[in-house]
């Protein structure tokens, strides 16, 4: 049986298991929040990040058995400088986010990660020569309208949400090119990361502004990073593959929803341009996910 055929109770499941992993990751900036509440620095959280996600990727390797896929990138330099380049995007866009939701920029970080799936699919027309339809023309155009607006509301570019967006961008790029499945390619990123993200929290502690080991609450939260950082991704794979894309695409925009949402909760201001560029945003991202919908159906109804 085919992954898109699945019996109804594994749909659910995976339908469980995909919302799941972007509730997790739309919650990650309050968990952001909470670290900088409790007084760690944007610094020390991506060094804690980098420190305990290599430990839970590795256990996603173990249990997927892709040792042997780690093994072959380590003895393939090719595949090793792509993953080095994968991993700085990750590592760059986790400090200009979390530097981002902590200095009341949550709305913006939002806004990146809803152009990201329109970014990709321009992308993936001027690079892999990937057809895209009416509909995703449109998308982008309304998309683009958004983000200028966006503009004129702040008051200057979009930096933050161009950054990530770009970022994440450039990284699904590299990760598209490289052939090693998600766990072993994530596992190798968190290791290269690894050594960095100790060196910068020993150097902030040498400096004698960390928070880890001060107090249950805060160590525990930034002991959290690991699985926040690993989970989803488990969750994604998995969901991925018994799920049709348009359902999935339906299901990646939960998280900067959320992140959106937490923005306004923590009292971040969003004048009546911005959320008319929110506007143009969110029927962009409809028109995605109706181009998404007609794509799957059509995959099935040729493979039927």
């Amino acid at each position: 049986m085919s992954p898109s055929a699945a019996a109804p109770g594994g749909s659910r499941q995976a339908l469980a298991a995909g919302l799941a992993g972007y509730v997790i990751w739309g919650l990650v900036p309050a968990v952001f929040i909470l670290a900088g509440r409790a007084g760690a620095s944007p610094l020390e959280i991506v060094g804690q990040r980098a420190i305990w996600a290599a430990p839970w990727a590795g256990l996603l390797v173990v249990i997927a058995g892709h040792g042997n896929q780690v093994a072959r990138v380590f003895r393939n330099p090719k595949l090793l400088g792509q993953l080095a380049v994968s991993a700085l995007m990750i590592v760059s866009g986790w400090t200009v986010y979390v530097w981002a939701v902590n200095n009341g920029h949550n709305i913006e970080a939002a806004l990146g990660y809803y152009i990201n799936p329109l970014l990709n699919m321009a992308i993936g027309a001027t690079l892999f020569r990937e057809r895209i339809n009416a509909i995703g023309l449109a998308a982008i155009g309304l998309a683009t309208v958004g983000t200028v607006l966006q503009a004129l509301a702040l008051g200057h570019p979009p930096l933050i949400a161009l950054f990530l967006a770009v970022t994440f961008t450039i990284y699904g790029v590299i990760r598209k090119r490289v052939e090693v499945d998600a766990q072993a390619g994530l596992f190798v990123e968190s290791l290269l990361m690894w050594l960095p993200g100790l060196g910068l929290v020993l150097w902030l502690a040498h400096a004698g502004v960390t928070k880890f080991a001060t107090g249950a609450p805060v160590t525990l939260i930034l002991l959290a990073m690991g699985p926040i950082t690993v989970a989803p991704l488990a969750f994604f794979a998995w969901t991925t593959r018994r799920l049709p894309l348009s359902t999935v695409g339906f299901l990646q925009f939960t998280g900067p929803t959320i992140g959106f949402l937490i923005g306004l909760a923590v009292g971040e201001r969003l004048t009546p341009l911005g959320l008319v560029s929110f506007g143009f945003i969110w029927a962009g991202v409809a028109l995605f996910m109706l181009g998404a919908w007609r794509a799957s159906r059509g995959l099935r109804l040729a493979t039927a």
